[in-house]
């Protein structure tokens, strides 16, 4: 049973309490200026709204698998550039020999992306959080596969490095968009498992646009056009559609319960938003994330304080280790395998890509459902998931003499990879949610996966094909790329036990600088912190599994 306070939380001088007695299916049809009295919901209420009913799975269902898609479509347009380069290969179809490119043309190509990307994720970000989050999402989908279909007509150096240029610009903001937009609907603890349930898209993308381009090969020629054309032409087609279908199926920021959604004139003629949860849960989880619904309007002030606040750095640097060798691996894979045997063919390279990022997807789903369990222990599920990786970048490194070693350790990249951008971006919603609010989200995840994507510039550029130190044909070509790598990766490793040591010494407490504006009165810190964060003092661990709930 819920327990009732004493006092209402109040939205304005204008507002006041619903009629307690109210049933929970009739607060739909109270007036949009009163406000649902404040209850005490126990734990195990609150667990319904989030993980145990039916109720539970609308909520996840409505958001995951949609991100899930969008995720899968937006990687593989992004990534089906690396695939490119070794289709067809043995008939000079592929993208290198049919539009004459060389190292350094394709590695300009693929930082060029990056460095759009970096210029404006900040920017995309901060204008989701002011306007709607649902349409600009859909706005991002539907421009990715517009920029997607549109290298199908690439003819020279010039076009592909302009077409990855315009390609980071609509994409940027996805990423740290999605990681906002679960704020929106989940306490930060909860948001390291699903945001690791999406990302798993991208493992799969990287998979199946290996797998599946194994039959794009098939139809090279077909209608005139050489194999990545067909792939470059589907994958950008099947993005626009997906961009309109969100705008019928994503909601958008939750309301509490009682008030109307009101549509500005440019958006009336846009399809209306579902509500992702109504009845007593609406109720419940509006309690539990009073921040949400009665978020602080920022200004640039705010904005400033979070820039220049010292926690974002250490997880830019973990960012900026893990994301590139995963960048690295993604657009070099085939190259790399390739490296290893030489005898392999075009569709053998494909096929053998793949399971690296089986191995990524499993550790995915392994390592982050326990992080979110142990949230106070981010920074060893972070550091022990690289130390997996620096472990297969030695065996690919110098297991010379044994092709499917080497191969080993490329499966060993894949599954210390999976958990590490999850959980960092989960770190950075939990430290500055509770710090600055929303404008902690929304700035610091644009500015980590912005900033740390510099890694990317480095592993795209800098390394491999577009160094021509290893360029040279042999069983030790790529040898410094790799060391290269593991030094950053030993920088993630470095920066994540920094930040663990000075959140020891300087705490996380709500800053002061804002803590004191917004709807809600704030009357202590502690009245600042809703039920959820309330709860999120201490961990879950294995509390209320499956195998220790009574009967």
């Amino acid at each position: 049973m819920a327990h009732r306070t004493g006092h209402p939380p109040l939205l304005g001088d204008d507002k006041v309490p619903l009629d307690a007695n109210v049933a929970p299916d009739d607060l739909a049809q109270q007036k949009p200026d009163q406000d649902p009295v404040e209850e005490e919901y126990s734990v195990e209420r609150v667990e319904k709204v989030y993980r145990l009913t039916p109720t539970t799975r609308k909520l996840d269902l409505r958001i995951i698998p949609a991100f899930w898609v969008l995720y899968f479509l937006c990687s593989a347009i992004r990534s089906n550039i690396g695939i490119a380069q070794t289709m067809n290969k043995e008939a000079h179809h592929d993208l290198v020999s049919v539009l004459g490119l060389t190292a350094k043309d394709t590695s300009t190509a693929l930082a060029l992306f990056y460095v759009s990307y970096v210029l404006f994720d900040l920017p995309s970000n901060l204008i989701m959080s002011r306007l709607s989050p649902r349409v600009w999402m859909a706005r991002i989908v539907f421009a990715v596969g517009v920029i997607g279909a549109c290298f199908t007509a690439v003819q020279s150096a010039w076009s592909v490095k302009l077409l990855r240029f315009l390609l980071g610009v609509v994409i940027a903001g996805m990423w740290p968009g999605m990681a906002y937009y679960l704020t929106l609907f989940y306490p930060p603890s909860r948001t390291g498992k699903r945001i690791g349930m999406y990302f798993t898209a991208s493992q799969v993308s990287a998979a199946v646009v290996g797998l599946v381009s194994a039959g794009f090969q098939q139809m090279d020629g077909l209608g005139g056009l050489v194999g990545f054309r067909w792939m470059f032409l589907i994958y950008g087609i099947l993005g626009v559609i997906l961009g309109v279908v969100l705008l019928w199926w994503l909601p958008d920021r939750p309301l509490a319960p009682g008030e109307a959604r009101v549509r500005s004139p440019w958006m009336k003629w846009l399809p209306a938003s579902p509500e992702a949860l109504s009845g007593e849960d609406a109720l419940v989880h509006y309690q539990d994330l009073k921040r949400v619904y009665h978020a602080r309007p920022w200004n640039f002030t705010d904005l400033w304080y979070v820039l220049i606040d010292w926690r974002l750095w250490p997880l830019v640097l973990m960012y900026f280790g893990v994301v590139g060798v995963g960048i690295g691996t993604q657009l070099y894979g085939t190259v790399i395998i390739s490296s290893i045997n030489p005898t392999y063919t075009g569709v053998q390279v494909s096929l053998l890509f793949a399971p690296i990022w089986m191995m990524d997807f499993c550790a995915i789903l392994l390592v982050t459902p326990i992080s979110d369990r142990f949230h106070h222990h981010r920074a060893l599920f972070f550091s022990a998931a690289v130390c997996i990786q620096i472990a297969g970048l030695l065996t690919v490194t110098f297991a010379l003499n044994n092709s499917w070693a080497r191969y080993g350790g490329l499966l060993l990249i894949g599954f210390g990879l999976g958990p590490t951008v999850p959980i960092c971006m989960t770190w950075t919603n939990e430290i500055f949610q509770r710090r600055h609010r929303e404008v902690g989200v929304a700035a610091a995840s644009a500015l980590v996966s912005g900033l740390g994507n510099l890694g990317s510039i480095t592993t795209t550029y800098a390394l491999y094909t577009g160094w021509p130190e290893d360029a040279a044909k042999g069983p030790y070509q790529f040898r410094n790329s790799n060391f290269t790598m593991i030094a950053i990766l030993c920088l993630s490793i470095a920066s994540s036990i920094v930040m663990t040591v000075l959140l020891k010494i300087f705490g996380n407490q709500p800053s002061q600088k804002i803590a004191g504006g917004g709807n809600l009165p704030l009357d202590s810190a502690d009245e600042f912190q809703d039920g959820a964060a309330r709860r999120e003092v201490q961990q879950r661990g294995f509390r209320r599994m499956w195998w220790n709930k009574q009967s």
